[in-house]
């Protein structure tokens, strides 16, 4: 996984509340293949009718063209476990989420596949929201080690798991996380070996 450590890119204001995992990526689109890509995918019903004509929705705007940040309303990620919808997210190129609250299966999966959900205040989202919808060629900063966002008036912060952050300034895994106490794993093994050597089985 790619380390995220500090991010300078074009946001999209989504400003939609309780965007659920089902509008990301629609079920119906989810048996195929991971490698064909899902981003063509993403938020499918908002922004093409069942023509496949597109409805003008401001992800597709060019004001918004190469957008790798989304601003939200609260409960972004609510809804279903389904991992496909962070899939969505991150092949159409967006790797920082800006919402009040998020759903925490959708939390965790972002995290594991390199997506950072920033969490601010309600009052933060909303003056970013104005912000870029005011002005939407203006770039944000967001610095996860710093824990803020920059470029949009008074610098903002945001919160995030410490456990999760480690793994996104990583790149690391849940086996990453474990193969931080190698050294003291292997110590313990041998330590038990010495102590207890009727506990370990025996090999063939």
């Amino acid at each position: 996984m790619t380390p995220f450590t500090t991010l300078t890119a074009i946001a999209c204001p989504l400003g939609l509340a309780n965007v659920d995992t089902d509008q990301l990526i629609p079920a119906r689109f989810m048996s195929r293949p991971r490698k064909e890509g899902y981003g063509g995918f993403l938020l499918h019903d908002l922004r093409f009718d069942e023509a496949g004509a597109s409805r003008g929705f401001m992800l597709d705007a060019p004001a918004h063209a190469g957008a790798s940040i989304l601003i939200a309303r609260r409960n972004f990620g609510t809804g279903s476990s389904r991992e496909a919808a962070v899939y969505a997210l991150v092949d159409f190129g967006i790797r920082c989420v800006i919402a009040p609250s998020f759903g925490d299966i959708f939390a965790a999966n972002a995290v594991k596949n390199g997506l950072l959900p920033a969490q601010v205040e309600d009052a933060e989202a909303e003056r970013l929201l104005a912000a870029i919808t005011a002005e939407p060629a203006r770039p944000l900063t967001v610095d996860l080690a710093g824990r803020s966002i920059r470029g949009a008036g008074p610098e903002a912060t945001f919160a995030i798991d410490p456990v999760r952050a480690l793994q996104l300034l990583n790149g690391w895994d849940d086996l990453d996380l474990t193969l931080r106490y190698e050294g003291e794993i292997a110590a313990y093994r041998a330590q038990r070996r010495a102590l207890a050597p009727w506990s370990v089985p025996a090999r063939r």
